[in-house]
């Protein structure tokens, strides 16, 4: 029923008009509406709204980056830390055991960033200590590197409920304090592990298959994109793309 609300409510708040709980369970018939009319403005304006949502975000964290651009440099992670606090700014504070705000060397010439904490993050404070924390975890040392070696944080510092993908508000609300991180730490490569990270500091829509592979321009650091380790468990074919990419790393960071 819950899901069934906010289902109605989302297509109410795009403009569908004439759908309510009551029309959803009443017994008495009701005019037939063409499945094949049906789609086309409804799809329209999933896109509008989406493309809305895009541009909100990409306005919110241009206006942020600027205000990195007039920091203070005596910004550190433990002050990002300490500014976060008991975070009470969205929801997911509700439902999270702990705040996972990222570990590794502060001074790392390499940074890893996630889409969000897991169940095993959640209880242990720590990033990428799960199955795809292991799988992370063989993917450092294949280019001869330690975990200690790296910095490894999210886009989001809770653990949405079942794992779910970052909402907007959340990404927003949270992607300051990554944002800080990266200024703070000045990486020389950035690797986006999957489509939150990629799509948050990028401020693109574009799918991971898409932008993955190839280096571009952020801040001073080369970022590249790739598949996160929970997508190989799911696909271990993929695998090969991510080697290559960590090929570009491992020739990039001993060229420097």
């Amino acid at each position: 029923m819950n899901q069934l609300k906010s289902r109605l409510e989302f297509y109410q708040e795009i403009g569908v008009e004439g759908l309510s709980l009551k029309l959803c369970f009443s017994k008495e018939p009701r005019e037939t509406v063409s499945i094949q009319e049906a789609p086309q403005p409804i799809a329209k304006a999933v896109n509008e709204k989406m493309d809305s949502y895009a541009a909100e975000s990409a306005k919110s964290l241009s206006l942020f980056e600027e205000d990195l651009a007039r920091a203070s440099t005596d910004d550190s992670l433990e002050k990002i830390r300490e500014d976060m606090g008991d975070c009470q700014r969205c929801k997911l504070c509700s439902t999270r055991t702990h705040i996972v705000f990222g570990s590794g060397n502060p001074q790392a010439r390499l940074v890893f960033v996630g889409e969000a904490p897991g169940a095993d993050e959640d209880m242990q404070a720590l990033p990428f200590v799960g199955r795809a924390g292991q799988l992370l975890t063989k993917i450092i040392e294949s280019i001869n590197l330690r975990r200690e070696d790296v910095y490894i944080c999210n886009v989001i510092k809770c653990r949405p409920p079942n794992n779910r993908f970052p909402e907007k508000e959340e990404i927003l609300t949270c992607s300051p304090f990554l944002l800080r991180q990266l200024e703070v730490i000045k990486p020389k490569i950035i690797c986006c592990l999957g489509a939150a990270a990629a799509q948050t500091i990028l401020k693109t829509k574009s799918s991971v298959g898409w932008i993955r592979g190839r280096f571009q321009d952020y801040r001073g650091a080369k970022l590249i994109v790739t598949y996160h380790p929970a997508y190989l468990l799911r696909n271990p074919g993929a695998k090969k793309d991510v080697w290559e990419d960590m090929k570009k790393i491992k020739t990039l960071l001993e060229s420097s």
